[in-house]
């Protein structure tokens, strides 16, 4: 049996896709028989500019061989990240063209990896298996977006259909995507396995091993539209000024903006990106951990990758999330959630939350990776067998 693997993200890069696809990858090479190929094409690290990575193009791992393409630099806009993704499926497409699978798993978070997995099982006749990440059409219709992109909408929900109703069987990795997708694509099977804890952040002391004079709030991740950053954080640190400092760290196509908006405020340090190895530094020596997604629709259905991470902490996590996320997190101790954008909700929530660890081993025990991964390549297997 041969099984072809799509993600635009990969080790050693820095993104939730590719933490999602390390872990199903070394789950399927303890499951796998020797019947089993496994190919999983991918690129060179490139999710920020400003933290740079190399990789082996190519790495056998028994029988499951893992192939990266170089892709030009790129940032964080629209038409320089649909550029690199044109060469990733330029890739894909000749690196097929001689290849025969008998299923094609695709992850996607922007529709376009997974529409890529539709056109190679289609042509192939092959089972599709899609693991979506986000609901790319309509987080498009709430984003700040160029006109020109807008009157591509209708476009789009053209390609989400025709790639949907291809697929064979679609894991979730948001239960508040199900109303969206079982709605419009009722005959579908469906899965919901979330993201997960890392053995990377488990069994690790966080506690602090210097006090500073001031409360430290952390954010880490992508600064982007979707983080809507621009539009909490300025207004927070200024009210906050004597109490608390801002670490900001991360990359993303509003960290200029936001660079600029606190450039009079001392409180606040923006960083770039930092390995592993440093993040846990930087959860050691923070007080609290902050999340944040902008007050769209369209984001009341995700449930963000970083919040298992921050909670294997035992850290507070202050998170300003509506809809799905803030249900969810109703169910984990040490947390405090207010409205998207509200200044005025922020401030109150940092101010609430109680400083200290916290224990949150039932949840760690629910949501380690390893299993969690586990469940995913056991639900990719089965697809792959059937005839």
């Amino acid at each position: 049996m041969q099984i072809l693997i799509l993600s635009f993200y990969f080790k050693p890069d820095l993104s939730a896709g590719s933490f999602r696809m390390e872990g199903l990858v070394e789950a399927l090479h303890y499951q796998i028989g020797s019947d089993t190929q496994i190919e999983v094409l991918t690129t060179q690290p490139n999710r920020y500019l400003s933290y740079s990575q190399t990789a082996l193009s190519k790495e056998v791992r028994g029988a499951i061989t893992i192939k990266r393409f170089k892709l030009p630099t790129h940032r964080s806009g629209i038409l320089d990240q649909s550029l690199a993704f044109a060469v990733y499926a330029y890739h894909v497409i000749k690196e097929t063209r001689s290849s025969k699978y008998d299923v094609v798993f695709s992850t996607s978070s922007r529709l376009f990896t997974a529409t890529l997995g539709a056109y190679i099982a289609f042509r192939m006749k092959a089972r599709l298996y899609l693991d979506i990440r986000d609901i790319f059409v309509d987080t498009l219709q709430y984003a700040s977006l160029p006109f020109f992109v807008r009157i591509l909408l209708p476009a789009l929900h053209l390609v989400e259909n025709l790639t949907l109703r291809r697929a064979a069987h679609v894991n979730l990795v948001s239960k508040g995507f199900l109303e969206y997708f079982v709605s419009r694509y009722p005959s579908i099977p469906f899965s919901v396995i979330p993201n997960g804890i890392d053995n990377s952040f488990i069994n690790i002391d966080y506690s602090k091993q210097v006090h500073s004079l001031k409360t430290i709030v952390l954010y880490a991740g992508n600064i982007g539209d979707g983080q809507g950053l621009v539009h909490i954080i300025p207004g927070i640190a200024r009210k906050l000024r004597d109490s608390h400092v801002f670490w900001i760290v991360g990359d993303g196509g509003q960290r200029s903006q936001l660079e600029r908006s606190v450039k009079d405020l001392e409180n606040v340090k923006v960083m770039p990106p930092v390995s592993r190895e440093n993040l846990l530094l930087l959860y050691r020596d923070s007080d609290i951990l902050f999340m944040h997604l902008n007050d769209y629709p369209a984001f009341h259905k995700v449930l963000p990758s970083k919040l298992f991470e921050y909670a294997a902490t035992g850290k507070p996590i202050v998170a300003g999330v509506a809809g799905y996320s803030a249900l969810f997190l109703k169910c984990v101790p040490g947390v405090v959630t207010f409205k998207p954008t509200n200044v005025c909700d922020g401030v109150a929530a940092i101010r609430d939350v109680r400083l200290g660890i916290v224990s949150r081993q039932s949840f760690i025990d629910r949501y380690r990776r390893v299993q969690l991964s586990q469940k995913l390549a056991d639900s990719l297997l089965t697809v792959a067998k059937k005839r």
